[in-house]
């Protein structure tokens, strides 16, 4: 087992393989498992500080609604070629029938979401003025899902895996997803040969997520999951080292990938540690990355590319997406002009 990091390296000739691989994603079939969600924006201009009480006043420019949570993940495979299928448990709200409308709009079905009365459906609102924030509006609980819904989810499962290529978990944290819905639920991949991966949230703690294929944190979550403290390491490049070889052992997984900003990612597998740079020049917001990251890489193992290729394609990804504000999918076209001109 490797204690050095390899830098990959990415010539014009990688470019030019990493395009070809692109157009593979084309069909690929995945599951996606996790929290939804909308994101609303509510737009406009501050020129006076209201008479009624102490704030300031929103003169309303434009709305937006858009794709959150795993939905965002969904909307990303569709965009970058795939096919998808997407579970998921909402309320019988209007945010439900705002969601459901989104997903038409991105080729998402929204045939497998559970409604459950009992639930909002997740809302974020934001009051923006330029870039800055006024405030934020959030409709959504964090209590598990009732027993019922979870019986439904597993059916849908069990219904689906077998059609599909890869299995990606998104947890959000929302509810969807108890420790005892993805043990079985990485039981019925292993079952039919299904890789099943998980873009994890750091409340949780790593073997909340045993028996997956790969998990993909962001630096900060993989120190929550593992209970690492970054001071107790001073190395940084040995911290990172030991905090992926924890989460490969707590979870059992393969593979670890961890995301890193402006630093790229590392790649842990069994022997191996690679680190993958990043091709971002410009980041206006860093809203959805991840959720596009775990999207092309659930495309890039379900087309059959090593998983060092499929996170530099991620990281391409990646960087059309923080170039944009709030969450918004990046496009097989981006993708392949992202491949070409980022890093140059």
């Amino acid at each position: 087992m490797s204690n050095s990091i390899q830098a990959l390296k990415v010539d014009s000739a990688v470019r030019k393989s990493l395009i070809e691989k692109v157009t593979l994603f084309k069909g690929r079939k995945v599951l996606v498992i996790g929290d939804v969600g909308v994101d609303e924006y509510i737009m406009g201009a501050v020129k006076r500080i209201s008479p009624e009480a102490p704030v300031p006043v929103l003169e309303v420019e434009e709305e937006d609604k858009r794709l959150g949570l795993a939905a965002n993940v969904a909307q990303n495979v569709v965009s970058m070629g795939g096919d998808v299928k997407l579970l998921s448990v909402v309320g019988i709200d209007d945010g439900a029938e705002i969601l459901k409308n989104l997903l038409h709009q991105s080729d998402v079905s929204h045939e497998y979401l559970i409604s459950d009365k009992q639930r909002p459906t997740t809302r974020k609102t934001r009051v923006m003025t330029g870039q800055h924030h006024l405030v934020r509006v959030d409709h959504e609980v964090r209590r598990q899902i009732s027993a019922s819904s979870e019986q439904q989810l597993l059916a849908s499962v069990e219904k689906n895996v077998q059609t599909v290529d890869v299995v990606v978990l998104e947890d959000y944290a929302k509810g969807l997803l108890s420790q005892q819905l993805v043990e079985k639920i990485v039981g019925l991949c292993h079952q039919y040969g299904k890789t099943v991966m998980v873009d994890p949230h750091q409340t949780k703690f790593a073997d909340f997520y045993k028996g997956v294929d790969l998990i993909k944190p962001n630096y900060n979550e993989a120190l929550a999951l593992t209970g690492v403290h970054e001071d107790s390491i001073e190395d940084q490049q040995e911290r990172v080292l030991h905090v992926g070889r924890a989460l490969q052992k707590m979870t059992g997984a393969k593979q670890v990938v961890l995301t890193q900003g402006k630093d790229g990612m590392t790649i842990f597998s069994q022997n191996d540690v690679t680190r993958v740079p990043t091709f971002a020049k410009k980041v206006f917001d860093v809203t959805g990355a991840g959720d596009t990251v775990i999207a092309a890489l659930a495309l890039g193992v379900a087309a059959g590319l090593p998983l060092s290729e499929a996170c530099m394609i991620a990281n391409f990804a990646a960087g059309v997406v923080v170039g944009k504000v709030g969450c918004v999918p990046c496009t097989e076209q981006e993708l392949v002009n992202s491949i070409n001109t980022l890093g140059q």
